[in-house]
């Protein structure tokens, strides 16, 4: 039952952080453009961007709404790039 689990990253949600950071700046989408589009504040968005703090979760419904913004599947928030197969 565990192999279902081999590939699961405990550090998901830093890996989804610096991907939300990494689209925006691919999208050349300012942070403050990009909390205005999804109705939060920038500091708001800003915490959500910071791997480190804990403070803020991405909601799933904020995350579907940054994929479409970025034109992504939300599956692509997931992938680490820093893991090299």
């Amino acid at each position: 039952m565990m192999d279902k689990f081999k590939n699961y990253n405990p550090n998901f949600r830093e890996v989804v952080c610096k991907n939300i950071k990494k689209y925006r700046k691919e999208k050349n989408i300012r942070l403050m453009d990009l909390a205005e589009m999804l109705e939060v504040s920038p500091e708001y968005l800003k915490r959500i961007e910071a791997p480190n703090d804990t403070r803020k979760n991405c909601s799933l419904k904020l995350l579907y709404k940054i994929s479409i913004i970025f034109d992504k599947k939300i599956d692509d928030f997931f992938i680490d790039d820093t893991k090299k197969n």
